[in-house]
């Protein structure tokens, strides 16, 4: 059985968790990181030396980096991964915005608002990072205006790390202007039972 470490309020585990949930993998979750401890094991070091979460094990695999776990589970499984080659680059390639691009708006927005005590936020850095954010969903929508999901016509993968930033990003930058592509292709994630579980319901800590 697929065995993940990782507490349930991570973004990156619960792209793995929710990628899990849409596969219908039998998984087993542990907890760990922050309060739970566990990542400075040694044994948790050997499977992971970077000493954070997610890690999986599946059959004998070792993987960390939660898009990767993800793009692994949906080749073995055959789900949520486009067939043609051009469109699984396309998959990397917006699953890599979201770490390089995207993330690394709504990224530092996360920590000033929700990590930093009032007194000791940033003001002028959060903004800057929600400006930086709120460019990068302009990108987002001119991709989401020629088809329903991230890649294409059929939700993927590429569509679950991005999807979590979104949940930050609506949730933190509430005054962001309107983008009716995004907003169309959001809600479709919201409607989505294994967002709902694994994303929407838990609270950003």
């Amino acid at each position: 059985m697929l065995k993940v470490w990782g507490r349930n309020n991570s973004s990156n585990v619960q792209k793995v968790m929710w990628g899990i949930a849409e596969m219908g993998v039998p998984h087993e979750r542990i907890d760990a990181g922050r309060q739970f401890g566990v990542v400075n094991e040694p044994a948790y070091r050997e499977k992971n030396p970077n000493g954070m979460v997610p890690t999986v094990e599946d059959e004998g695999v070792v993987l960390w980096e939660s898009n990767a776990i993800l793009r692994h589970l949906a080749r073995k499984h055959g789900r949520l991964m486009p067939a043609s080659l051009a469109d699984q680059a396309r998959v990397d390639m917006w699953m890599d915005w979201q770490q390089t691009v995207l993330g690394q708006g709504v990224g530092p927005v996360f920590i000033g608002l929700v990590r930093t005590p009032a007194e000791q936020r940033d003001m002028p850095a959060i903004e800057k990072a929600k400006q930086a954010s709120i460019a990068a969903v302009a990108i987002l929508d001119a991709e989401l205006e020629k088809h329903l999901f991230v890649v294409g016509n059929t939700f993927t993968v590429a569509d679950i790390p991005i999807g979590i930033m979104m949940f930050r990003y609506k949730t933190l930058i509430p005054e962001a202007p309107a983008r009716a592509h995004v907003d169309r292709w959001y809600q479709s994630m919201q409607d989505r039972p294994a967002f709902r579980e694994h994303v929407s319901s838990i609270p950003l800590t």
